[in-house]
């Protein structure tokens, strides 16, 4: 399962962004990351992650995450300190 993980974190980071990533494998991914998560208003919620607190936003019109919203992902993930170097160290083996 954490293989799968990886991949996704991977494809956060990576240049040119993704436009194929789906709110539900963002929701496994913080899930297996240990993060809470609750709706706090509409489409947002609030999201714990390692001490760190953010609100990252569910597409509205499909379930698939615009370019803008993975940025800001990638910009929370990291400074929860999890991006593709330290999740590899964290989950050797």
């Amino acid at each position: 399962m954490s293989h799968k993980h990886l991949n996704l974190i991977n494809t956060l980071f990576q240049d040119p962004i993704s436009g194929n990533i789906h709110w539900r494998e963002i929701e496994s991914l913080l899930h297996h990351l240990g993060a809470s998560m609750e709706p706090i208003h509409g489409a947002r919620f609030r999201v714990v992650l390692n001490g760190i607190e953010g609100i990252l936003h569910h597409p509205h019109h499909s379930n698939v995450l615009m370019r803008e919203d993975v940025k800001h992902l990638r910009q929370y993930l990291a400074s929860a300190r999890v991006t593709p170097s330290l999740y590899e160290i964290d989950h050797k083996g």
